[in-house]
């Protein structure tokens, strides 16, 4: 009924809602640097007044809760800690965060989603109630999640977050027949991809593509990175048979690079490799397969091991295609530009075997929007053949 008053559990609700979207605020604050570590904010409540709040930085420096009692100054006793994560349980880097709620006294504890990093996963909660502080999980967990998507899915599959990145011409072209495709899409679609670079942990291209375009593949900083600190993506190049020439523009700046080839490739060319490790790359070579394709299942578990929580594809149609057919990305971003480039220009995929209709990909349209004068489609893959 209209005008009816909210009754007691319901004013608890909104009341967690609006603090924990508070917490969430301030996780996002450090958006682009806390990797490999998961997004965190904290907010301390007593007598409906805010006495402390925080978030997590960068990877070794103080949690989300730390920052918060501290910034509380001693006052936490009785307080209520909203938390987007569930504190650790375990010692890291730094001393678990249940451990310093506790001493702190609060009387409540309310968290957005559980911790899915088996070392913590349920046991931060279940310390924090065996020391009688009331516990509630789940408020805003859907927003939580999504802030933390790359870290969680690599927690629960060993490999990182894949996006790829694709620009085309309304007719599905992107570069014309001659390899031109500088530049399909406008400024404000290339700016959003520097966002997109700038919080993965990697960009991984082929080494025709590298060869084709000479780029960087770094983060070019805007006027809304200016502040953000955030760190250059490791840039990773399948190279099969070590065709990366060691002036390659990707060399002229401090970025990491490393080069993914073949073992047999090595035996053969060892001055290859010596090469472009004193070029500053780090070669790294899969046994298996050699002399023909990489193995992207394993490159991304060996990703997941180096702790990296999402990665970005920035390749040619051969290499984009062979993610998607072997079911290894999760997130699609497609600028579409408002043009045509006609028959004679390049595809937009190469996804070879698929003559039937449903041996089409799947995908999910999650998100669309203008940027500048073009399109952005945010797909989410589906039916993946893991």
């Amino acid at each position: 009924m209209a005008g009816r008053a909210l009754n007691d559990l319901q004013v608890k609700s909104v009341t967690h809602e609006f603090y924990m979207a508070r917490a969430l605020h301030l996780a996002r604050q450090a958006y682009y640097t806390t990797r490999p570590n998961p997004r965190v904010g904290c907010v301390l409540v007593k007598d409906g007044q805010v006495i402390g709040e925080g978030a997590h930085q960068r990877a070794g420096e103080p949690h989300a809760e730390v920052h918060a009692l501290r910034a509380a100054a001693g006052r936490a006793q009785g307080a209520t800690a909203y938390v987007t994560l569930e504190p650790c349980s375990h010692f890291g880097r730094t001393p678990p965060c249940a451990d310093a709620l506790i001493q702190a006294g609060i009387a409540h504890l309310v968290v957005a989603m559980q911790d899915p990093n088996p070392l913590v996963a349920g046991q931060g909660l279940a310390r924090i109630a065996a020391a009688g502080i009331q516990v509630t999980s789940g408020i805003l967990e859907d927003e939580a999640r999504e802030l933390n998507q790359g870290f969680v899915h690599r927690m629960q599959t060993g490999q990182p977050w894949v996006i790829a990145k694709q620009a085309m011409s309304l007719d599905g072209r992107t570069a014309m027949a001659s390899g031109e495709s500088q530049w399909i899409t406008g400024p404000e679609a290339r700016s959003d991809v520097q966002r997109l670079r700038a919080e993965s942990c990697a960009v991984i291209t082929g080494v025709s593509s590298l060869l084709a375009d000479q780029s960087r593949l770094t983060v070019r900083e805007g006027p809304w990175l200016a502040q953000t600190g955030f760190m250059q993506p490791t840039r990773i190049i399948l190279d099969s048979s070590l065709r990366t020439p060691t002036d390659a523009a990707l060399f002229q700046d401090a970025a990491p690079v490393m080069l993914v080839a073949c073992a047999q490739a090595a035996q053969r060319h060892p001055e290859r490799v010596e090469a472009l490790v004193g070029a500053g790359a780090e070669v790294v070579l899969q046994p298996r397969r050699c002399d023909e394709r990489i193995d992207l299942h394993a490159l991304l578990n060996q990703l997941g091991q180096r702790q990296m929580n999402q990665v970005m594809i920035e390749a040619g149609a051969a290499l984009s295609g062979a993610f998607l057919q072997a079911g290894l990305i999760q997130q699609l971003y497609l600028y579409m530009a408002p043009q045509f480039l006609g028959d004679a220009a390049r595809g937009l995929l190469s996804l070879p075997g698929v003559v039937q209709l449903q041996q089409a990909a799947q995908v999910r349209v999650q998100d669309v929007r203008a940027v500048g004068r073009d399109w952005r489609f945010t797909l989410l893959c589906e039916h993946q053949n893991r």
